[in-house]
């Protein structure tokens, strides 16, 4: 898809991509982690069935499921690796520094 639009320097034509469905789960899984509200999130990005697209996130989520690493295409195609690790904060019911 492309936009034509006029500028004091001319026309310009903008490009505009929808996200690709994979993109689009990608996307759904950042917001929630209930596979049917990324269904229906992807489904609206897309405009398509949200049956169809419910197939695709349980195919995406075990995949997901089973690696803490995601794979982010860079500039020029180079990927680089995200770890994203849960950060667990203990606390405890007396504390010595308030003496309660």
């Amino acid at each position: 898809m492309s936009e034509d639009w006029n500028t004091k320097y001319g026309t310009r034509r903008v490009r505009r991509d929808p996200p690709t469905l994979e993109e689009a789960i990608f996307a759904a899984v950042g917001i929630t982690d209930d596979q049917q509200q990324q269904a229906e999130i992807a489904a609206a990005l897309m405009g398509l069935p949200y049956e169809d697209v419910l197939a695709e996130v349980k195919k995406t989520g075990r995949a997901v499921a089973r690696s803490a690493t995601r794979i982010i295409a860079g500039e020029q195609g180079a990927q680089r690796a995200v770890v994203v690790e849960r950060r667990v904060i203990r606390r405890f019911g007396n504390d010595k520094r308030t003496g309660t």
